[in-house]
């Protein structure tokens, strides 16, 4: 498998604070990677460091085969572009400014670029408008036009549907898959939206404590999150009890919600419940999500029975 990027041990510090702590990564080509981790992970800090803002403390990385301490990387890294925490755009300026602007910046001498590039984030009929007029999505999609400016093989995006309405994450989520599919672009995309995330990502890679703590596909991840029943319980450390003694394997969610993963005798199951005087409120067949399996993997809520792998 060819890799566009590649990491290995990166560390990143700030005086006693670890940003980053032996981060390994692996970003394969033609993929739409996920990072997911909580804010404060390391995501963002990773990505100054891909983008050359920052010098890593430890560790290494490579862009499309180089090194980034080779005299050779300023040429792999204008094979991307990126968004990293706030679109790189002038708000006094309209969208076709904005774009002939970098254009210049980059030395692209064709004419045709910046109405291409309109046409395709869908921004092509703002006129004069100023793009301190524009909702948030038209800022985000003139952010990912930007980076687009010199036609990249590879794109950055750091929380590009973050805060945005149920109509502006649509459009930026249609926008990325466009992108991947048509254009063959690699994306690495950062969110804490994770349900929106699963919609576009083929890799994953978690992220806690400044540590990709696992890498995997989407269809990996589709079988490890398995179906299960939601129950909502009165207590569920009395649950917990009860479940222990059946021998059944469990994740506690909250102090009233768990996840079971197995075939269950109900009427075993109400009575074991009712010795432990737990009352059950409602219960639900459920796929776990992405957002309950980063929990379990990152130990959030986990009771320590449910998978790791």
């Amino acid at each position: 498998m060819e890799y566009v990027i590649k990491a290995n041990g990166l560390g990143k510090s700030y005086k006693k604070f670890k940003a980053l702590d032996g981060l390994t990564l692996s970003v394969p080509k033609g993929s739409i990677y996920g990072l997911v981790g909580r804010n404060g992970a390391g995501k963002t800090t990773l990505f100054r460091i891909l983008c050359g803002l920052q010098e890593p403390s430890s560790g290494d990385y490579e862009i499309y085969g180089v090194k980034y301490d080779d005299s050779k990387i300023g040429k792999a890294r204008r094979r991307m572009g990126a968004v990293v925490e706030t679109p790189a755009i002038y708000l006094d300026m309209t969208a076709e400014q904005n774009l002939k602007y970098q254009c210049n910046m980059l030395g692209v001498t064709d004419k045709s670029c910046t109405d291409k590039l309109l046409k395709l984030v869908g921004l092509e009929n703002t006129g004069k408008k100023r793009v301190k007029n524009f909702s948030l999505g038209m800022k985000q999609r003139l952010g990912i036009a930007v980076a687009l400016v010199g036609e990249p093989d590879f794109l950055i995006l750091d929380e590009p549907i973050n805060g945005l309405d149920p109509q502006g994450i649509v459009e930026v989520r249609e926008l990325i898959l466009k992108l991947n599919r048509e254009k063959e672009i690699t994306v690495i995309i950062s969110s804490h939206i994770l349900d929106e995330l699963a919609k576009l990502a083929t890799y994953y890679g978690f992220v806690e404590s400044g540590r990709v703590i696992k890498e995997m596909s989407a269809e990996e991840l589709e079988s490890n999150c398995r179906k299960c029943i939601r129950m909502e319980v009165s207590d569920t450390a009395a649950m917990s009890r009860a479940l222990d003694r059946m021998g059944v394997e469990y994740k506690i969610l909250s102090e009233n919600t768990a996840d079971i993963y197995a075939k269950l005798n109900f009427s075993k199951l109400a009575s074991a419940l009712s010795e432990e005087k737990c009352d059950a409120i409602t219960m639900i067949e459920h796929d776990e999500t992405l957002e309950g399996f980063f929990i379990s993997l990152v130990g959030g809520g986990d009771n320590g029975k449910a998978d790791k792998s």
